[in-house]
This record gives structure tokens, C-alpha cells and sequence, in this order.
């Protein structure tokens, strides 16, 4: 019986119960993808991290939630930073991940403990809001990006913490001309608690998640619109997920978005397949 070691853990969180989960598990190589999918189903959170070690220093990472694999988790990356500083001893300052679709992301400790992403930043163009995208969301955006998602901006971030959309009517909505936004929503407001520079929440039955507590790739792109439409390269960000929320500190750098964060290990033990 093959056994793998499993590790649970809060990313973009300071202790347990905060951010978001995610499921990461070393290998010597990487299963079928049907397996890889399956363990995912199974584990049953956001997104299941599969390492597998390249090089001194270097990881290739996949990333599965339980319906699909995605080719960029912010969280889930963050975890298996994680991971390998905390139970892999790992004694590097920077550790290298080779992704299938998202290149070389590379995540450095910092001295006070937190650990920084250097990520890619996808372009963004305006997108309309339409009456179906509003109904759907359950209020109607001020504006609307397209690019890795669909992002839509409203007023408040009263009324980003009050959405009650329609994930199933969201599932097949999106910006026309993009591919993996379809289904995918970024939701923000300007402002929000004292130190904050935006408020915002992520929804993506498209990738068989209604909500996603704290989302790394987001935050990309949120990155990317704040520093360009709203003069705000660096930014506090908080997501919003109801009982959990995390922060994400945010630094638009040319193509690239530093996301910096912490994470807690709830859970150590083995995968039994």
C-alpha cells in the first residue's frame, strides 16, 4: 500500500481556523492525473499541492481542486512554502516551484517570519457589466476587468461582505474572449477595516468552489488593478470569507506581484491510497 506524507495548513494565516486550506503532499514522482484528482476529491479542501523534487532548492508543483487542475494557487503555493521550511528542512532562504502553466514562482523567507511570492501578473482590459453577470452577483458592479478572472468592483466594501450570488447561474458567466475566468469572479471595494486598501471576496464555481476563502491568484490580478486604475502598487488586502478572512499584502513590480502571508500546519500525518 503506497504511503504519502500529508500535510494540512491555514495559508495566508497567523493561526488555525484563518485563511485558507490547503492539502500538501510530497512525492517522488507524480502520480496518474486521475489519482492526482481522486486524492483531491478526497482531501476535499480548495486545493491539493503534489510535490516533486527537481534540484537543490527546486520543486515541480501541481496544483488540483477536487473537480479540476489549475494552473495557478496562491494559497496552496504559500503551503507548500511552508511545508518545506517548517517539516521538510528545508535550511534555503528561497525555494523555487516549476509549474506546468504558470513558469518558475519562487517564495522567499522573510526575516520576521512571513513568507513572500513572486508571482506573474496577467494583463487586464476593461469588460461590461451585464444585466446577467449584475443578476447573477446579486448587486451591480461599479466596473469590471477581464484577464485571469472576472473582476468586478462595487461600492462598498459593505456590499462585497453582503453578496449572496448565484453560484450556479455564475458557473457559466464571464468576459467573453478569456478562458479560465469562465466562472470565476473577484469581487472588491476600495477600503474597508482602518490600514486596508481593499476588501474583497472570490467566487469560483467554475473551478467546483462556490467561495474561496483567501486566493492568492487574485490577488494578482486584484494587484494589478489597484496599482494601475487606483495609484496603489502596495496594498493591505483583505478577503473577506465569511468566519475565516485573511490578510494579503500585495506589491505590483512591472509583470510580476509580490503576495506576502503566513501559514499554520493544522494537520501532519499520511495519505494511505
Amino acid at each position: 500500500m503506497p504511503v504519502y506524507p500529508f500535510y494540512q495548513v491555514d495559508a495566508f494565516a497567523s493561526r488555525p481556523f484563518e485563511g485558507n486550506q490547503a492539502c500538501v503532499m510530497p512525492m517522488e514522482a507524480f502520480l496518474a492525473d486521475d489519482e492526482l484528482l481522486r486524492i483531491a476529491a478526497e482531501n476535499n479542501v480548495a486545493e491539493t499541492a503534489y510535490l516533486v523534487p527537481k534540484a537543490e532548492g527546486v520543486w515541480a508543483l501541481r496544483w488540483f481542486t477536487p473537480a479540476v487542475e489549475v494552473p495557478l494557487c496562491g494559497h496552496a503555493t504559500l503551503a507548500s512554502a511552508h511545508v518545506l521550511f517548517d517539516a521538510g528542512g528545508f535550511s534555503g532562504d528561497v525555494i523555487h516551484f516549476d509549474t506546468v502553466k504558470s513558469g518558475r514562482l519562487s517564495v522567499r523567507r522573510l526575516e520576521d517570519g512571513r513568507l513572500e511570492m513572486d508571482f506573474p501578473s496577467a494583463p487586464i482590459r476593461p469588460v461590461p457589466v451585464t444585466d446577467e453577470i449584475a443578476a447573477a452577483l446579486g448587486a451591480r458592479p461599479l466596473e469590471a476587468w477581464g484577464g485571469m478572472f472576472y473582476a468586478a468592483r462595487f461600492e462598498s466594501a459593505e456590499i462585497v461582505r453582503g453578496l449572496t450570488p448565484d453560484v450556479r447561474a455564475l458557473k457559466v458567466l464571464g468576459a467573453d474572449g478569456d478562458g479560465w475566468d469562465r466562472g470565476n469572479f473577484g469581487c472588491f471595494a476600495l477600503g474597508g477595516e482602518p490600514g486596508l486598501h481593499a476588501t474583497s471576496r472570490f467566487f469560483a464555481p467554475g473551478s467546483g468552489i462556490d467561495e474561496d476563502p483567501a486566493t492568492g491568484s487574485w490577488h494578482t490580478m486584484l494587484s494589478r488593478i489597484l496599482g494601475t486604475h487606483f495609484g496603489l502598487p502596495e496594498a493591505s488586502c483583505w478577503q473577506a470569507y465569511p468566519g475565516r478572512g485573511a490578510q494579503i499584502d500585495v506589491k505590483l513590480e512591472g509583470d510580476r506581484v509580490k503576495l506576502v502571508g503566513r501559514a499554520v500546519t493544522v494537520i501532519e500525518g499520511q495519505f494511505r491510497l
